[in-house]
């Protein structure tokens, strides 16, 4: 049996960090977006909802009617988001899409919840990305400062609750709670 020191192991080196093929887009648009999403999505004055969705239609982003973002709410890449019919996007949410995010119809995602399609490596030394799409089926409900990790899906009408974190996929109608997010119960819903 052979075994390494911890202080021979291979360690993380930073310096060798490359964004290997990824592409955020071409560089105009990134730039021009940068502004666009610090001056009008992430500001705190309360932009028309409808000024908005026509916006990130112009940046390349699918998007239905009655889209419902307040204010503080960072996109990433809106040419990497489909959004469908009355979604409401609470404030400070971050949706931090390096990879494609899909978000049903009927889907609210609450304050400060974070979308993030994003994640490092940690196994090799130069800690390059590790990319998953994200899919918000019709009805889901992200609850507030709640996290959705690269990869998953949240089910037709599933709910990950306040400050949870989804790093598996939640199947549909099940509600899930906790760090890891933990299966609780189905959800009921009344006429």
């Amino acid at each position: 049996m052979i075994t390494t020191s911890r202080s021979e192991a291979v360690k993380t080196d930073l310096s060798k960090f490359r964004t290997g093929d990824y592409v955020a887009g071409p560089k105009w648009k990134v730039l021009t977006w940068y502004f666009v999403n610090y001056w009008i999505f992430y500001s705190a004055l309360p932009w028309p909802y409808g000024f908005k969705a026509k916006l990130l239609r112009m940046f390349g982003a699918k998007v239905g009617r009655g889209l419902v973002i307040k204010t503080k709410v960072r996109i990433k890449n809106p040419w990497r988001l489909a959004i469908g019919e009355n979604v409401w996007i609470g404030e400070e949410v971050w949706i931090d899409n390096l990879e494609n995010v899909t978000i049903g119809s009927h889907v609210c995602i609450s304050q400060g919840a974070l979308l993030l399609t994003g994640n490092h490596d940690y196994t090799a030394s130069d800690f390059p990305y590790r990319l998953g799409r994200i899919d918000l089926e019709d009805g889901a409900w992200v609850g507030a400062r709640s996290v959705v990790c690269p990869g998953v899906r949240l089910g037709s009408h599933a709910i990950l609750t306040v400050n949870s974190v989804a790093s598996r996929s939640i199947a549909p109608w099940e509600i899930h709670a906790g760090n890891p997010a933990q299966y609780v119960r189905d959800r009921v819903m009344k006429k």
